[in-house]
């Protein structure tokens, strides 16, 4: 049922995200009388629909998503010439035009925080010491550097006094860069070099440090021992085996390196204090083989909920929407560095379970998530990679700087390359979503 439901909520994101994006298109081609032939929700085979003026506005077998079918759109189109043609438009116009999909996208993203901020805009309040460290794991990085939990990070290569948001970011795009991290320690503050491991899961960098924070539990398995022990969402834990938990990793490394003994966790709940024990179990249910009891944990994040007026909602959407841009790039670029790995890009089996798991939080989650893909979709459609918006605009830039268009083979050649690369990425995100489900080996 989860599944389902996952799918479901995966073809309402995406399916907005594409109709946004497809409208865009439509509109501008309207505007510069280019003849769009075809306006669809869906793919595949029409199913119904209505036909006005000179667009066929359908539904397609295939409910996931839109297309809009313009005259003259493809090379080798048979209608190619048509005055109305897309490709008949003078350039600036095409290019306008395929710039109009991704810019619906990024209205969208800045539209959607918008509203949802005027409604509830939630802002994390961050403790009076930033980047005090909770735990260390044994042998990792951090660890070999002399880093100890109680230590404090009062700066990361060029950032003083990083909250843990900077923090992670750090360290999670410089796999295998030596950071140098400044550590403040009973008074007294030292230089040392950490390099983060490259992470084979989730393909960024790890440095084996947590933050000191409170600790509770999220999402509870069905069937699974914190399930049959009796804990709940929301609980927090306290103590593990009589050892105080301050940091996720810290819970992580007592599941994991439990040999399937039994943990007594003091924690928590409604503001009554309870201890359960619960019994690990040897599992593959979300990667490799190893103990766990089942339960997502996760920090206790104190925020403050407040509404915001339009200006403020739309300057702190604005605000967010390019710092989520400019991540973006920055991990293409460390991609490219080889200081992240590709396998922490999320693919559409990705994107279903966090839709599903957002959905079923809340319409505030759902339209984060919602806002986020959008922008993510607008980015992607603008890199220059031929079949993409971003490619077409790149051939167009070369078209005006040739003052002649390329030949029809040329444009043929490079669109068939497109596609090709296309269908390469989708299956290995398809394939990297896969792998991080399935256990290893």
């Amino acid at each position: 049922m989860t599944v389902i439901q996952n799918v479901l909520w995966l073809l309402v994101l995406i399916g907005v995200m594409i109709l946004i994006h497809e409208l865009g298109h439509f509109w501008a081609a309207r505007y510069f009388d280019v003849r769009v032939d075809v306006f669809s929700f869906g793919f595949g085979p029409r199913l119904f629909g209505f036909r006005k003026g000179e667009t066929d506005y359908r539904f397609s077998a295939v409910l996931f998503g839109g297309y809009v079918k313009m005259a003259g759109e493809q090379p080798g189109d048979e209608h190619s010439d048509d005055p109305r043609g897309f490709l008949a438009k003078p350039r600036w116009q095409r290019m306008i035009i395929a710039f109009a999909g991704p810019i619906m996208n990024v209205v969208l993203a800045v539209g959607v925080l918008t509203g949802l901020y005027m409604v509830k805009y939630q802002k994390v309040i961050e403790p009076a010491i930033s980047g005090v460290i909770g735990y260390v794991t044994p042998d990792s990085p951090a660890a070999k550097a002399g880093i100890r939990a109680g230590d404090r990070i009062v700066k990361i290569d060029d950032k003083a006094y990083p909250n843990w948001e900077d923090i992670s970011l750090k360290e999670g795009t410089n796999a295998h860069q030596a950071l140098s991290v400044t550590i403040e320690r009973d008074g007294k503050q030292f230089t040392v070099l950490v390099t983060p491991n490259l992470d084979d899961r989730t393909g960024m960098g790890m440095a084996g440090w947590s933050e000191q924070d409170q600790v509770q539990l999220g999402t509870i398995s069905p069937g699974m021992p914190a399930d049959k022990a009796g804990l709940k969402k929301g609980d927090l834990i306290l103590s593990a085996n009589g050892q105080p938990v301050r940091s996720v990793l810290r819970f992580h490394d007592t599941i994991r390196s439990s040999n399937g003994k039994p943990v007594t966790l003091d924690l928590e709940r409604a503001g009554q204090k309870k201890t359960i024990t619960v019994q690990p179990v040897f599992s593959k249910m979300d990667g490799p083989e190893r103990w766990m009891i089942g339960a997502i944990v996760e920090r206790k994040v104190k925020v403050e909920t407040t509404r915001l007026s339009l200006p403020d909602a739309l300057a702190e959407s604005l605000r967010q929407n390019y710092k989520g841009a400019s991540l973006i790039y920055q991990f293409l670029a460390k991609m490219l560095e080889r200081n992240m790995s590709p396998k922490s890009i999320t693919g559409p089996i990705g994107i279903a379970q966090l839709s599903g798991e957002a959905a079923r939080e809340g319409p505030s989650a759902f339209f984060m998530l919602m806002s986020m893909v959008s922008l993510n979709l607008a980015i992607f459609n603008l890199l220059p990679i031929p079949i993409l918006d971003g490619g077409v605009i790149v051939m167009l830039l070369i078209e005006m700087l040739m003052r002649r268009d390329m030949s029809m083979q040329v444009k043929e050649a490079v669109f068939k390359v497109g596609f090709v690369f296309i269908m390469v990425i989708v299956a290995f995100v398809i394939y990297n979503d896969i792998s991080k489900i399935l256990p290893a080996g």
